[in-house]
């Protein structure tokens, strides 16, 4: 523990995180974005409803106050294999002038493993880190759609993945927006998960809106960012289908070949020394310009 505070004490001090007055608006930092994702790893194994899980959930909120946007705690029983299980989505919210808005969202539970030393650091350490810093980027760079970052709680399945178990906390919230018509106004939806790796390679689910996908890739293709969103095809199911469901427009960014043949996921070598700042900068850097665009 006393390694991985020194570890993170070290990111922060070359780090963007503590803007002064006066400055220009924030650019999204990697360096940033992995401290925070040290940060979220420093309580250890997180799936929901345990103790590690609700000190993250202390820790983000307040973090979020400082980042001055509204911020909504939104708790929900989950019905699991493993019985009622609380649950909360934390949702950051930036208003802007549209009357539209774009989502941008990921997990922050762990799977629940118990025979394994699990502490998450890309899935979904990295989704975790990578809000924090996007939250702290939009305090200081006002958008003209509304913006909703959003941690979304419950994506791991506790058995066998299906349409009931994972997924929890993405399917309550499109139900929930669903209703209150918040879906009606999202002009776009970007889901990130476990887009830390130091090879990073970002596959084209073919799930995702084609338009949205398309315009994410061409955006990378113009920053120079190719080699890093792949050619590669896959159909992921990740917490972007039950808004695509409900014809949302949405794309999931997600790096599914984490260590040699995928042999760091869901296993104890998913740690910190697997992620780069680097990563965290491709990614931000794109989905920033896919935003400006999106106005």
């Amino acid at each position: 523990m006393q390694s991985q505070n020194a570890l993170i004490a070290i990111l922060l001090a070359g780090s963007l995180w503590a803007q002064k007055p006066g400055q220009a608006p924030a650019a999204f930092s990697g360096v940033s974005a992995l401290a925070f994702t040290a940060k979220a790893v420093s309580f250890g194994p997180r799936p929901p409803g345990s103790e590690a899980i609700g000190k993250l959930q202390e820790y983000l909120v307040g973090q979020l106050k400082l980042d001055r946007c509204e911020v909504t705690v939104d708790p929900f029983t989950a019905h699991t294999p493993r019985g009622p299980i609380r649950m909360q989505n934390i949702i950051a919210h930036y208003k802007g002038s549209t009357g539209r808005a774009v989502a941008i969202t990921g997990h922050y539970d762990t799977k629940w493993m118990p025979a394994a030393k699990f502490v998450g650091a890309n899935d979904a350490g990295s989704s975790t880190g990578f809000l924090l810093e996007m939250a702290r980027v939009l305090a200081a760079r006002p958008s003209k759609n509304e913006v909703y970052l959003v941690w979304l709680d419950g994506e791991e399945a506790f058995e066998r993945w299906s349409e009931s178990d994972g997924t929890y906390g993405s399917r309550h919230l499109a139900a929930r927006w669903s209703a209150d018509g918040t879906l009606g106004r999202i002009k776009a939806l970007i889901n990130v998960d476990m887009i830390g790796d130091r090879d990073l390679g970002i596959l084209q689910d073919v799930n995702s809106s084609q338009a949205l996908r398309s315009l994410v890739w061409s955006t990378a293709a113009e920053l120079g960012l190719s080699r890093h969103f792949l050619s590669d095809k896959s159909a992921i199911d990740d917490d972007h289908m039950p808004f695509l469901l409900k014809g949302v427009n949405a794309v999931d960014l997600i790096d599914f070949d984490y260590g040699p043949g995928n042999s760091y996921w869901h296993t104890d070598q998913d740690t910190l020394d697997k992620l780069s700042a680097d990563s965290f900068q491709v990614v931000g850097t794109v989905v920033l310009e896919v935003m400006k665009k999106l106005e």
